[in-house]
């Protein structure tokens, strides 16, 4: 179970056993996002930069995975495929982004495997997502297992007695009977 460590708690783990998705199409969740800005590279300029961290739902796991989306023209492609999946932009219409609205927001994608350098030169594999699916694209995605508790049975409520609290209205009969607040 993740949580947040105090200052002075025993660690234990030392990593090491990072296993990656296997590759597939997977349900997700945009769980964050951050305003960032790329260097440029190639024939990208420097541009403003959102950097989405999604939680992946696998068979019996989750896995996070964060996607870098440069604001730029010539990846609005990429931009309109994110916001397709989630539902927050209709086939054939424009959309101002809204980054924020995204977060907690819920697709589909394909997930796959990369290959990838370690610092200390070993290789190592991740996650990434290759495809972002359009909410009316027809996909089938691995199923999260479910934890199946007990059937919880009914029990009927007990209630304490219920006593009068008002106080006793004085008898303050008059002629012909009459009782103030009596009916």
């Amino acid at each position: 179970m993740d949580r947040e460590f105090g200052w002075n708690d025993e660690i234990t783990e030392e990593g090491g056993n990072y296993e990656p998705l296997p590759e597939g199409n997977y349900d997700f969740t945009v769980a964050k996002v951050e305003r960032a800005r790329s260097q440029g590279k190639n024939k990208l300029p420097p541009c403003n930069m959102a950097k989405v961290t999604f939680t992946v739902w696998g068979a019996d796991d989750k896995r996070e995975i964060t996607v870098n989306f440069v604001l730029h023209s010539s990846l609005e492609w990429k931009l309109s495929q994110l916001f397709l999946s989630v539902s927050m932009k209709k086939h054939g219409e424009p959309l101002r982004m809204d980054w924020t609205g995204i977060i907690g927001k819920k697709g589909k994608c394909q997930v796959i495997i990369r290959k990838y350098v370690k610092n200390d030169g070993t290789e190592g594999v991740t996650n990434d997502i290759k495809y972002f699916y359009a909410y009316d694209e027809q996909v089938t995605t691995v199923s999260p297992i479910v934890a199946q508790s007990a059937p919880q049975q009914y029990v009927q409520p007990t209630y304490p007695p219920q006593y009068n609290t008002q106080p006793a209205m004085p008898n303050t009969a008059t002629p012909n009977n009459w009782t103030p607040g009596s009916f």
